[in-house]
Order: structure tokens, then C-alpha cells, then sequence
């Protein structure tokens, strides 16, 4: 029994020695200057650049390239051909190593490409999934708890907020922002901005409605949820101008958390935001208290 607990001992130190070694497999390339962190595994014929910092606990799959002046937090995983921290697709880009900062416990599932910033770097944040084929260009802002199905892609200085859901073979449009929990209907082409909350589909996307299960996921009350819908009604089921479907917005606001994340979101807007289809019938003139 004494000799059987001094093997199971000895094994499990083992374990954990071996865990908090970084594997790097024989044919992956790490350049000069390269940081690979504690416990990090690099697969066969990966490339990973002399600018880069990779945290602890990563996964590096093979014939991943990460390149750049990359910076990746702890317990990311980057499956087979992704290519991570290219410099921008634009005409303007100079060839100088780009910026891409990247928060911990992110997937990047096969061929996902993830471009360096030019102007400013691209940021990822934390708990983020990016299925197979998704892109995110250069000086994009991503948040925490994002999804992106197969396919979606993300023009130049993008902003995804925190758990939005950008659904299979979508594209939204450089300079566009998605805000938190929105939900953008598979194959959308988005050209203006999502609002928080909202379920947009169609091309061009148009708005459909609040989102469901993103309302439940936010952990939003009964009071909080019914704001929330009077407020959209009014600002997106209403005739008049901008001015005075936001002053009536405000009168039932109600000073919900929510819905000023909503309505903060409209008055930031360089893009515009979606809006209903043109074939909505609208109701009455709004009076303003």
C-alpha cells in the first residue's frame, strides 16, 4: 500500500511537470525572440513570429501561422490553418508588423484568419468562439462572449460588443458596430449598425425584432424587458424624425440600465442604425410630453 501511494505520488508529479512544460512539436518553426508560455503546445509545421507572445495553456494546431506584434492571454486555442496576426488588406498598409492583442480562453476554429491593426491594434477579448472561415480585419474591437458561426466575416474597424451573435456566412460592413447581445440572422449583409438587444436579418439586414434569448441571457427582469419594448416601439415601430422618437424614448425610459445602453448606442452612430423594413406600417405621430 505504502510503496503502491509512493508510485501514485511519484506519477502524479510526473503529470504535472510534463503539463507545465511547453511541447513544441519538431517541425514548427518559433522564431528568435518568439515568448511561449507555460504549459503551451505547438503542432507540426506551425510558424509562430519573433514579435510574439503567447500565454500559458495555449494550443497552437498545425500549420498555424501566428505572426505580428501579437499578444495572446492564457488558454486560447487555435485549431489547423489559422492565420493569426497578418498584416491589414488595405492599400495603405506600409508592411510594418501589425498589432493584435487577445484575450484568454478564446477559440479559433480551422482557417479562421484574424488581421493585425494598422492605425490601432485589433483587439479579442475573452470567451470568444470563431467557428470555421470566420475573418476579423484589421483594427476590429471584439468584446467577451461572442459568437461567430461558420463563414461571418468583419470589414476594417469593426466593433462586436460583448455576447453578440454573428450567425453563419454573414458580413458586415468596415466601420459597422454590433452591440451587445444582438443577434445577426445567417447570411445578413450589414451595412449600418446593429442595436444592443435586437435580431437582424435579410439583405441588406433589417431590424425583426428584440432578441429572445438574448434578453433571457442578459438575465434581464420583467420590469427591465418591458422598458425595453416600449422604448423599441418607439423608436423603431414610430413616425418622426430622429429628435423626437429619441425625446419620447427617453419619457418612457424609465431609467432602465438596458435601455440607456440602447438608446447611448443610437446617439453614438456614424453609420446609422438599422431600422425596420420600409413595408412596416408605422403607427400614429408620437405626442411629446
Amino acid at each position: 500500500m505504502i510503496n503502491g501511494v509512493g508510485a501514485a505520488v511519484a506519477h502524479t508529479s510526473r503529470d504535472r511537470a510534463e503539463a507545465q512544460a511547453s511541447t513544441i512539436h519538431p517541425t514548427a518553426i518559433v522564431a528568435r525572440g518568439a515568448v511561449v508560455g507555460v504549459g503551451s503546445r505547438i503542432g507540426a509545421y506551425a510558424v509562430i513570429g519573433a514579435d510574439v507572445v503567447l500565454g500559458d495553456r495555449c494550443i497552437v494546431g498545425p500549420h498555424a501561422v501566428i505572426e505580428g506584434r501579437t499578444t495572446i492571454g492564457a488558454g486560447n486555442r487555435f485549431m489547423q490553418f489559422c492565420s493569426i496576426g497578418a498584416g491589414p488588406q488595405e492599400d495603405a498598409w506600409d508592411g510594418a508588423p501589425g498589432r493584435l492583442q487577445i484575450g484568454e480562453r478564446n477559440v479559433f476554429r480551422e482557417h479562421v484568419t484574424v488581421h493585425a491593426g494598422g492605425n490601432a491594434p485589433t483587439r479579442i477579448g475573452s470567451h470568444n468562439h470563431l467557428m470555421v472561415g470566420v475573418h476579423v480585419a484589421h483594427d476590429c474591437l471584439v468584446g467577451d462572449h461572442v459568437h461567430f458561426a461558420n463563414g461571418a466575416t468583419l470589414g476594417g474597424r469593426c466593433e462586436v460588443r460583448d455576447f453578440a451573435w454573428i450567425a453563419g456566412h454573414c458580413a458586415v460592413h468596415q466601420r459597422t458596430r454590433v452591440g451587445q447581445y444582438a443577434f445577426v440572422a445567417a447570411g445578413s449583409i450589414v451595412t449600418q449598425d446593429v442595436p444592443p438587444f435586437c435580431l437582424v436579418q435579410g439583405d441588406r439586414a433589417r431590424l425583426v425584432s428584440l432578441h429572445a434569448k438574448g434578453l433571457s441571457a442578459a438575465g434581464l427582469l420583467g420590469d427591465e424587458v418591458a422598458a425595453l419594448r416600449r422604448v423599441y416601439r418607439t423608436l423603431f415601430m414610430s413616425v418622426g424624425c430622429w429628435a423626437d422618437r429619441m425625446a419620447a424614448a427617453r419619457c418612457v425610459s424609465e431609467g432602465s440600465e438596458p435601455v440607456e445602453a440602447l438608446l447611448a448606442f443610437w446617439e453614438d452612430t456614424e453609420r446609422g442604425v438599422i431600422s425596420r423594413t420600409r413595408r412596416t406600417r408605422l403607427t400614429a405621430p408620437l405626442a411629446v410630453a
